[in-house]
Order: structure tokens, then sequence, then C-alpha cells
């Protein structure tokens, strides 16, 4: 341990604004005879003057030590990470987690954590992922303690492991993932032996469960920089573990046919979808569908007689497989169908061709997208990749005027709430049937007038479904 030098001084003064409450609860611990430091994410968000409201300290004592200092202080308290050590509370509008020292093994099976309690700080930094989270600050005295160069690390914007990767990756393979989670959100350079590790134990991956690579592989997408995380999933055969349909993007270019990279290109519209994205923040699910919107491409690749590669239908594969792999990852339902929706219609914009959309073909494109149509937006914008400027304009110029096109009907149609000019009641009236598949079909027949034709006021209406209930022999 040591006195913060200067340089460190000034990460304290980001501690500072959390200071009272670290402090006092440091002070605390160490009245009842226990140590109490900030440590991991913490002191490396410090250093980096980045620290949130959440605080991760690590002590020497048990949880029921920790509930009985923290207890009558705290403005709120919670157990349900007790059996990891970890007791959390909450204090002044900060959320703070205080595990006991750990010393952790693994099953040797599924690499799942085993944790037992470690008796040192020393220990407990041994066993963390990287260097630049091996560092710990004590409350209320400040000392730093960094056995592993973490601080150099941070500096150098590097990657590394406290051990031998080898070691660090068999105790637990996510750190493995970890590792292209922080290149992606720190936009730091992984070191290259922690690089060859990942590469020769990539199938290790493959004894996590899906909920933990999920997790993992969400936050790499909403990091600052996804584009480099991926690449070295990629590079290291990490990604053909859990999602091996991104690697098999990497179509062998055809010499003749000249059709572009999608492995690069897939690049390319994630990082234009990050930057539609606006002040909202990390879009996931943008991200993802800019990601997996060409997975369907590789089994639905043709190349005519004149040499030119096709992808026919390969939004509608491609959306096939986005499902399958999102369900294999244990994303929520939700999520999923979101991201499913948005790669199925990527494609609808270029059916449409300059000049010639309807005000039919709008209001489908419209119904179809629902609640996805502002992301939908950005993601056809964010697919044109094509170096030929005046091309690039062009489509950029087609897509303004479908959307003007898409304000003027709303506005004159309200097109968020495109329904039949009838319902349902005032279909069993006019047809005299009970409610059934009758009212359903005659429902149904009528919203598609309602996108054909746009409204209809009631006579119309009435006219239109006595018209084709008459064809379909409901009515004399």
């Amino acid at each position: 341990m040591s006195v913060l030098n200067d340089a460190q001084q000034k990460a304290v003064a980001e501690l500072l604004r959390v200071s009272p409450v670290a402090d006092e609860l440091g002070r605390r611990f160490a009245d009842a005879g226990h140590e109490l430091h900030l440590v991991g994410g913490s002191v490396r968000d410090a250093l980096l003057g980045t620290l949130g409201d959440d605080l991760d300290f690590c002590t020497d004592a048990r949880p029921e030590q920790t509930l009985a200092a923290v207890s009558g202080w705290a403005d709120a308290i919670w157990e349900t990470g007790r059996e990891f050590g970890t007791i959390g509370i909450q204090k002044n509008g900060l959320r703070i987690e205080i595990t006991t020292y750990r010393a952790e093994a693994y099953d040797g099976v599924t690499r799942n954590p085993v944790v037992s309690y470690g008796t040192s700080l020393a220990d407990d930094l041994s066993r963390r992922d990287f260097t630049i989270n091996a560092m710990a600050v004590s409350v209320p005295g400040h000392e730093f303690t960094d056995p592993f160069g973490g601080l150099r690390d941070l500096a150098a914007r590097v990657i590394r492991t406290p051990a031998a990767p080898s070691i660090s990756f068999g105790d637990d393979p996510l750190r493995m993932l970890r590792a292209a989670r922080f290149a992606a959100k720190l936009r730091f350079t992984v070191d290259e032996s922690v690089i060859s590790a990942m590469r020769d134990m990539a199938s290790d991956l493959d004894r996590i469960t899906a909920e933990r690579i999920r997790d993992e592989f969400t936050k790499l997408m909403s990091g600052a920089d996804p584009l480099a995380g991926l690449r070295l999933l990629v590079d290291t055969g990490l990604a053909d573990r859990f999602l091996p349909e991104i690697s098999g993007l990497k179509l062998e270019i055809d010499e003749h046919a000249q059709h572009k990279d999608v492995y690069e290109h897939t690049l390319i519209v994630v990082s234009n979808a990050m930057r539609l994205e606006g002040d909202e923040g990390p879009d996931f699910a943008l991200r993802m569908a800019a990601l997996m919107h060409d997975i369907g491409k590789p089994a639905t690749k043709a190349v005519g007689r004149d040499g030119r590669v096709s992808f026919h239908h390969h939004e509608v594969v491609g959306a096939r497989l986005t499902k399958q792999r999102m369900k294999a990852m244990k994303y929520p339902k939700d999520v999923t169908s979101e991201v499913v929706g948005l790669v199925a219609l990527h494609l609808r914009f270029y059916g449409y061709g300059r000049g010639e959309w309807t005000d039919s073909a709008v209001r489908r494109y419209v119904t179809d997208a629902g609640p996805l149509l502002a992301r939908l937006h950005k993601l056809t914008r964010s697919d044109v990749t094509t170096r030929n400027r005046r091309k690039a304009a062009q489509l950029a110029a087609d897509y303004d005027a479908l959307e003007d096109r898409i304000d003027r009907i709303a506005a004159e149609e309200d097109l968020a709430k495109v329904r039949p000019d009838l319902d349902g009641n005032a279909i069993m009236e006019l047809l005299g049937v009970p409610p059934g598949p009758i009212v359903g079909a005659a429902w149904r027949h009528l919203k598609e007038l309602r996108l054909d034709r746009g409204p209809l006021d009631r006579d119309e209406a009435e006219a239109e479904l006595l018209k084709w209930a008459r064809e379909q022999g409901h009515i004399a």
C-alpha cells in the first residue's frame, strides 16, 4: 500500500464527491475492527473521471458483520446477493455493494464460481479479471493498492490479466468475452498475450451459460465502440461459439461479381446506426438489428449467368435465423421481436422505387413497422454504405421523400391508428351474424381496403362490406 501520489490525488478529487458517505461508511467498519476498500470498477472509473452513483467495496467483514455495521445508518438494505458475500445498501442517493473478500474456486465443469471467503485484500485483488479492475482505495484512509500495475495499464489503455491469461480464463472463461466488452466500452487495446489465450481457449466458452454470455454481449453491443469488441470476438473465434452467423458474413469475394464484403459492410452499418441514435444513448435493438440484418445472405447467395451476385429474400431468411439465435441466447421475447421485425423489414424501402410509391404502399410500410418505424428509418438509412456518392445521395433523397410522404399522410389520416372504418359491432349488426370467424374475416377485408384506399366514409364502408359478404356467400 502507498499514499496517493499527485496524479492519483486528482482521481481522489472525483472520489471526494462521494467521500462524505464513503468515509463515514469506512469509519463505521473501522470502529467495528474491519477494513473497507473502494475497489474494482469504481476505482477504475474514478481514475478515468467517470465515477457514477454505483459504488463497489470489499471488506474482511462477513455478510452478517456488514449488516451490523450498516444497520440503522443505510437508507435501505437488500440481501439478494448475501449467498455470494454481497450486501447492498442505499445512502444519500448512492447505490453501494459491499462484498466480503473472496477466494473463488470453480467447479471445473460448468466454470460457474463457487464462492469461498478470502482473508486479505491481496487475495481478493488477485482473483479479479483484469489489472485495471484490480486496484483499491481504502476508506477513510485513502491508501491506494495496485499490486498488478493497473494504474500503468490504465494510462497505457491496455487490458491485461493479473495472472497469466490462461490461468485467469481457466478460472472463468467468461472473462474472455469481458475482455472484448471492455475493449468496446473503454476503447482500450487488448494485450497480445490475452488475445492469444482467447484464441487458444475459445472453446472453453461453451461451458458458460447462455444467460451470462447474453449479458456480456449486450454490454459489449451497448459500448462506445462495439466494432472493436466484435472484431475481437470474430478474430479470436469466440463469436463462433455463440454467434457464428457473424463470422459467416465473411463471404468469399467473387472477383468477377465484385460484390461487397458483407462482414465489413455490416460493421459499417452498425457504426452508421450508432451515429443516428441521437441523445437517447445506446439503442441495443437498433444496433443488434444492424448487426444481424444481412445474416441471411450466405444462405441465399447466388451468382447469375451474367456474373452478378444476388441474395434474394435474404431478409426473410435473416429474420428467421435472428429469431433462432436470439432465442438460443435467451433474449426476452419483446427484445427478440423488435430485432427480428427490423431485420425482416430492412429491405422494404427498396421495393418502392423512386417516385413510384403509392399512398397504399406508404400506409402498409407504416402499419407493418408499427412502433418500430423510427428505428426502421435509422436502420434503412444506415444500410447505405456505397462509395458511389451520387448513388448514396440519391438513396438519401429518396428516403427523405418517403419520410415526407409518411408525415403528410399521417397528418391527414392518423396512420398510427389504421383500423377498419367499421368495428366488430357494426359488422355484426349490418350482416346479422354473431361473433365468430365471419366477423374476423370481414374486419380484415375492411382493413385491407383502408390500407389500399385510405379512410372511407360510413356509406362507402357499408357498401364495400355488403359487396364482400355477398361475394363470400355470407348473405344473399
